[in-house]
């Protein structure tokens, strides 16, 4: 992985790092065409994990975003729109921290998608989820740009990629595989 042309995409405090020899300005277009989609680590949650009582739907049982990260989801939308892209297709975690991310980005409606609920902790459902989540994935329509906003446990299944917390790893869907083509992460 190299930096391409930090003026290039450097806007605010973003850099988009692309993979395998290609551009930022392609990884942007592939992405604009729907030709990429983004996967997203959900914005700033501090601790790990969830506590004891968790229960989908009631967020007061979740870790949720921090005011900081309120503002990382927000910041992350607007970069995105000022590199042309000013509506997507949201797909997000059931996850309150997730639900919350996807709709901070204001980019569309953020619909829930099961397959994007986090199996930490649950380590025996990374293979199985994985692959029914690609499976998913290539059923999309994506003649626009696709954003997942799910967890870390999740993306890094999928693509064997680590991502910090408000992280977007573009990638690629192929047969059995996520090529992953550039991320973009705060600077």
């Amino acid at each position: 992985m190299f930096v391409i042309e930090r003026r290039a995409f450097v806007l605010g405090a973003f850099a988009l790092v692309a993979a395998g020899g290609a551009r930022a300005e392609d990884v942007w277009g592939e992405f604009r065409r729907g030709d990429a989609l983004a996967l997203m680590r959900h914005a700033t949650a501090p601790g790990t994990g969830d506590p004891p009582d968790f229960r989908l739907g009631d967020c007061s049982t979740q870790r949720n975003l921090s005011d900081e990260g309120r503002a990382q989801a927000r910041r992350i939308g607007e970069n995105i729109r000022r590199n042309g892209i000013e509506r997507a297709a949201v797909y997000s975690s059931q996850w309150c921290r997730c639900l919350d991310t996807a709709r901070a980005l204001d980019l569309g409606e953020a619909r829930e998608q099961p397959l994007l609920n986090s199996f930490f902790g649950k380590p025996g459902q990374s293979d199985a989820r994985s692959r029914e989540t690609l499976a998913w994935i290539r059923t999309l329509r994506r003649a626009a740009p696709t954003v997942l906003v799910t967890h870390q446990v999740n993306i890094t299944a999928l693509t064997g990629v680590f991502p910090a917390s408000g992280e977007i790893i573009f990638v690629s869907p192929g047969q059995n595989t996520m090529a992953v083509r550039g991320r973009m992460t705060l600077g």
